[in-house]
């Protein structure tokens, strides 16, 4: 299925383009103190960072089906990236998201509105039943995107990702097709979204800030 332009207002997900690699390159070169605390590194050590080689394989993962990899705009400019990965049809039906924004472009909605329009196309379009995001307990602002939007929050994982050169424990927040029928963003606009769903139990907080046994 061809990957589709998705917009509300002045925010917008389109397909990655390799025409797209200069600008990309651009945002995640300048804004490197804002964006390298939650970047995924190699546990194998540094790799070479090639942009174009990077959206190359994003275009392949879509072609067999496993990924969506757009960029984010806002006023037609290009201000992050949101990858739908992991895409499973069949019994298990769900897929994972991910992102960053560039720290002029934070603030304005953009993240939780490409969100919130990447999860209804999963659910409405691909007839997904599960999208999860895993944030790291430090990142702050990521987990105000899940709030917003009332993902649910499931569980700690501990050293989940390696992020900034170490492994990193994770929160996990997830919707399931039932909970959103009128659609996330619509739920959201509307401001329906349930209190209190992306709230993470104190004791999980707790396990997250103490030493890894």
């Amino acid at each position: 299925m061809p990957i589709p332009t998705l917009a509300s207002g002045a925010i917008a997900i389109r397909p990655i383009r390799l025409r797209d690699a200069r600008a990309v390159e651009r945002e995640l070169v300048e804004g490197r103190s804002w964006l390298r605390e939650w970047e995924a590194t190699s546990p194998r050590g540094s790799v070479g960072f090639d942009t174009r080689s990077s959206i190359r394989a994003l275009q392949q993962n879509a072609r067999n089906g496993q990924g969506l990899p757009f960029v984010i705009e806002v006023d037609g400019q290009v201000a992050g990236q949101l990858n739908v990965t992991s895409i499973s049809y069949g019994s298990l039906s769900s897929a994972t998201i991910g992102y960053w924004i560039a720290e002029r472009f934070a603030g304005r909605g953009a993240t939780p509105t490409a969100v919130a329009l990447a999860t209804d196309h999963c659910f409405q379009a691909l007839g997904l039943h599960r999208m999860e995001i895993c944030i790291r307990p430090e990142n702050a602002k990521s987990l105000r995107v899940v709030e917003k939007l009332g993902f649910r929050y499931e569980g700690l994982r501990r050293r989940y990702i390696h992020i900034n050169g170490a492994w990193r424990d994770h929160f996990c927040f997830a919707l399931v097709t039932e909970e959103v029928p009128q659609g996330v963003l619509r739920r959201w606009r509307e401001g329906s979204v349930p209190v209190d769903a992306a709230a993470v139990p104190e004791s999980d907080q707790e396990l997250a800030r103490s030493r890894f046994p």
